[in-house]
């Protein structure tokens, strides 16, 4: 019997590190990062991942499809601060259903993980219909990066 985290298997070498600075309007008065900022860095992750492996939003629209988020989860460890330079470390999550799964790491100053999570996205086509297969272009992506093997 195949369980269902069987299903499912982080592609660690499609993994994209990014570092941002720390802005000033994402801190609080104390210049501790807003918790609501972590899923903004997170798609910092995924815009920087899609431009990388050639999957980027701007991608996935000339196909003739769109990627919303389903589900978000973000778990705090430590805190950021204003002028902190973080990495970002984003890897995708091989899995047959039809739909993109990320997972995030958020690496402070000092190399420590700060943060994780996951985010969900499902395929919609041009009349806004969910797609229950894979949209042949992420199949072709998939094959591309090693993730489906003939």
């Amino acid at each position: 019997m195949i369980r269902r985290k069987e299903l499912y298997k982080e592609a660690t070498d499609l993994t994209v590190s990014e570092e941002i600075r720390v802005r000033f309007n994402e801190t609080d008065p104390l210049g501790i990062v807003w918790h609501g900022y972590y899923i903004t860095y997170f798609e910092d992750g995924r815009e920087a991942f899609g431009r990388h492996h050639g999957i980027s939003y701007l991608d996935i629209a000339d196909s003739g499809y769109t990627t919303p988020i389903v589900k978000s989860s973000c778990e705090h460890k430590l805190s950021l601060r204003y002028g902190d330079v973080i990495r970002i470390e984003t890897t995708i999550v091989d899995t047959p259903a039809a739909k993109m799964i990320f997972r995030y790491r958020i690496f402070d100053t000092k190399d420590e993980i700060a943060c994780t999570g996951e985010t969900v996205q499902v395929f919609l086509d041009s009349q806004g219909e969910l797609m229950l297969t894979n949209p042949p272009f992420f199949e072709e992506w998939k094959r591309k990066v090693g993730l489906i093997k003939e």
